[in-house]
């Protein structure tokens, strides 16, 4: 009952910080996250979601809110959060489905190749996994000459080399289905691209080397395998599936059986030799070759560059573009010098957590977060540290970083490289290339990130507590003397009380107090100094703090945050200071009304400073007015 009692208020505390139940979409979970899509993404107030009663850490990803609670935890509060929100049951594919009609092409791009690589990776780990402790084992005398070990030996390693033989043939497969085909007719273009009348393509450039040339409309036709063909296996399982799904739509239900799945491997085949296999072959060599020359040429500034970095790709969500060329790369070389990288960039912002853990030891919240966090990251999950602790404070993000990068320098110096992918800190050992004493060059760099992890969070969190202490006395100081500060509306035209807005949300004062303006001009100012703390990417929202404190919301147009930030255009950016009348966004008012929106634009006080009241007189020249109580 206790329990129950604690979720109803962790519920009602999200749903009144994320502009209620009417701003929500849609909601399930995951194994650990809360995951809500909202119609409006600048009503979300993260900073006090972060303070919620189990909340780990909360983030926005695309136009989904995701809030960490935990395995088990998770169950609990959604069960009651969706009877609070009156939500209809939904999966988490609902939800995704939901979330991905607002994804941009990149974000649907970098999500499909995702896709197409979760369900392949699991058999690529097995296989490295033995590929590992079969050339680990073979050096030993006892493997070699002992029958039944070497025998052993030798068929794990047959088990081991098996999907990397087919790898191509896999992944038309898997990508045929993500992409909406008949999954057995990218097996059947996968077994085409690998057949054995064909040149084998890891023959190229040897002596003998002498294909068939076909001779199609004057066209020639290298008759070669697409051994290693990886990008050109996700290109046919894109052409597969929409030559598919175009002739099951098509053709007439009576021959459709026949016709419809002899037309789509008879094209698809085609388009290989002709278009596609040339194409990306090309494109595939580019990958590689691109690479391999960073590991070369820039040598242990390619390295410490990728190795600082690679973390801040993975907040973004564009890592996932990384698997097709770790697996170009074990297609094509047998090796994967970006595994060990990866990890090594993982396990450091591990050490980071750590740091911070340290520094803020006497806080029971910070325990909670930061040291279930550090386990997870051993286990080569990075979301609750990246999006509960390092991200949050951003300073431990950056010590994570340079400690990836001073990494980074000893995975080249050992030349680590991964018989796989898709496994990193304490499971990617397995994965390891044992030459060149593998195993212990991994613990070593892994450790070496922890522990330059620890050491760069304290340090920078040591020097950047002393800074803010001193930053805080000269607020203090200066704030006393604040008493009143005047706030003109942002853009001429009509304007009146928040309560008479067309959007409910904002109309019931749950976001604050404020005014709306029906505006006239396009252009939009400051209505005081202060500090811009957040320029949504929508670019229809603008947070300001203002000199006491205080916290203002500008919000253009209703349901404005469908347009993409099409129609507006930002004049600021984050950090920024501004003095009143300075200009922030223009809103193209014929643009919005074309949209089907209300150009109604709301100033909402989101908090008050310290000590002090709003006052609102629509009928005033400066309408809101915050001033000591």
């Amino acid at each position: 009952m206790e329990k129950e009692k604690l979720y109803q208020k962790i519920s009602q505390e999200i749903l009144e910080n994320i502009g209620g139940p009417q701003n929500i979409q849609g909601a399930a979970h995951c194994a650990t996250r809360l995951r809500i899509v909202l119609k409006d993404l600048s009503l979300v107030k993260t900073d006090k979601l972060e303070n919620i009663d189990l909340v780990k850490g909360c983030f926005i990803a695309g136009s989904q809110l995701q809030l960490i609670l935990g395995a088990g935890t998770v169950n609990e509060v959604y069960k009651v959060f969706a009877k609070e929100a009156k939500l209809e049951n939904m999966s988490l594919s609902d939800v995704k489905d939901i979330a991905a009609k607002k994804e941009n092409p990149l974000q649907k791009v970098i999500k499909a190749l995702s896709d197409v690589f979760v369900e392949i990776i699991p058999a690529i780990l097995a296989a490295a996994i033995l590929l590992g402790v079969t050339g680990f084992l073979a050096n030993f005398e006892a493997v070699k000459t002992n029958q039944t070990l070497y025998a052993i030996n030798r068929l794990a390693f047959l088990a081991s080399v098996g999907i990397f033989a087919v790898l191509p043939m896999v992944v038309v497969y898997s990508a045929t289905k993500r992409f909406g085909g008949r999954a057995i007719l990218g097996i059947v273009v996968g077994a085409i691209m690998l057949d054995g009348s064909l040149a084998n393509a890891y023959s190229i450039g040897t002596p003998g080397f002498n294909p068939e040339i076909l001779d199609l409309f004057g066209l020639k036709i290298q008759m070669v395998g697409f051994q290693g063909g990886i990008i050109v296996a996700l290109m046919m399982g894109y052409i597969v599936a929409t030559l598919d799904k175009f002739f099951e739509k098509k053709i007439p239900s009576v021959i459709k059986l026949l016709v419809s799945p002899m037309l789509t491997v008879f094209i698809s085949t085609f388009l290989l030799f002709t278009i596609v296999g040339p194409v990306g072959r090309e494109l595939s060599n580019y990958i590689t070759g691109g690479l391999v020359y960073i590991s070369t040429e820039f040598g242990m500034i390619g390295y410490m560059i990728f190795g600082g970095l690679q973390q801040i790709v993975v907040i973004t969500g564009l890592h996932h573009i990384l698997n097709a060329a770790e697996a170009q790369l074990i297609a094509t070389t047998g090796r994967d010098f970006l595994n060990p990288l990866m990890s090594v960039a993982l396990i450091s912002q591990g050490g980071a957590v750590i740091g911070y853990y340290l520094l803020h030891r006497k806080d029971k919240k910070v325990a909670e977060i930061a040291l279930p966090s550090f386990v997870s990251i051993l286990f080569g999950i990075s979301e609750p540290a990246i999006f509960g602790v390092n991200l949050k404070y951003k300073f431990p993000l950056i010590a994570g970083c340079i400690a990836g990068a001073i990494a980074g320098a000893f995975v080249y110096l050992f030349h680590l490289t991964s018989l796989g992918f898709g496994a990193t800190a304490i499971p990617g050992l397995s994965i390891i290339d044992p030459a060149n004493n593998g195993y212990i060059n991994y613990i070593i760099v892994h450790l070496i990130g922890i522990f330059a992890g620890i050491v760069l969070c304290y340090f920078i969190g040591k020097v950047k507590t002393k800074k803010a202490i001193e930053e805080v006395k000269t607020e203090i100081k200066e704030n006393k003397n604040i008493e009143e500060i005047s706030l003109i509306p942002p853009v001429n035209g009509e304007v009146k009380d928040v309560s008479q807005s067309s959007d409910q949300t904002f109309a019931s004062k749950a976001m604050g107090d404020g005014i709306l303006v029906n505006p006239i001009d396009e252009v939009f100012v400051a209505p005081a100094d202060a500090k811009v703390e957040l320029v949504f990417p929508t670019k229809h929202a603008i947070g300001l703090t203002l000199k006491d404190g205080s916290q203002i919301l500008i919000h253009c147009g209703i349901n404005t945050v469908t347009m993409n930030g099409e129609g507006f255009e930002t004049y600021v950016e984050e950090g920024q200071e501004v003095k009143q009348g300075d200009k922030l966004v223009k809103m193209d008012l014929k643009k919005v009304q074309e949209a089907g929106h209300s150009t109604q634009t709301l100033i909402i006080v989101n908090e008050v400073g310290q000590g002090s009241k709003v006052i609102v007189d629509a009928n005033s020249k400066t309408p809101i007015i915050i001033k000591k109580a």
